[in-house]
C-alpha cells in the first residue's frame, strides 16, 4: 500500500515540469501493479489551500479528479492523528504539521511507503519514499 502525497496530483495536472513525467510515469507503474494507493483528507485540502493561495481555483477539480481517479481510499483525520502529529512536531525531528499529519495517519493504517517529490518525507522514520 502506497500514501500519495498532494504534490503527485499537482504535477500530473500542473504545468510542464521534470516532475509531471515522473508523477505520471509513478503513478502508470503502481496502477498497472494492481498496487493499493490511498491519501487522506489533509491532501485534499492541500490541494485546496495551494491552488486557492496562487488563484488557480479551477486547477482544484482537475486534481482532485486525477487523486480521486486512482486511490482507493481517502482515510480521515481523526483526534488521535492531530495527538500523534503534535507529538512528532514537539520531538527532535524538524517537520511540518502537514507531514507529521501524514506520517500519523500513515502510522494508524499500518503504511509505511509514500510516493512524493518532498524529500522532507525522507527524515521521518519508518516511511519509505517513492519518488523515481
Amino acid at each position: 500500500m502506497i500514501f500519495i502525497d498532494s504534490n503527485i496530483p499537482m504535477y500530473l495536472i500542473g504545468s510542464p515540469h521534470p516532475h509531471k513525467s515522473d508523477a505520471r510515469r509513478l503513478l502508470e507503474r503502481y496502477v498497472a501493479e494492481k498496487t493499493a494507493l490511498v491519501t487522506d483528507a489533509e491532501v485534499l485540502q492541500e490541494i485546496l489551500h495551494r491552488y486557492a493561495a496562487i488563484n488557480r481555483r479551477q486547477d482544484i477539480r482537475p486534481a482532485f479528479d486525477a487523486l480521486l481517479s486512482i486511490v482507493e481510499e481517502v482515510y480521515s483525520i481523526e483526534r488521535t492523528d492531530v495527538e500523534k502529529a503534535h507529538h512528532l512536531m514537539l520531538g527532535k525531528l524538524k517537520v511540518s504539521a502537514r507531514d507529521a499529519l501524514h506520517k500519523a495517519v500513515m502510522e494508524r493504517n499500518g503504511i509505511k511507503l509514500i510516493m512524493s517529490f518532498d524529500a522532507d518525507f525522507d527524515n521521518l522514520p519508518g516511511l519509505t519514499r517513492i519518488f523515481e
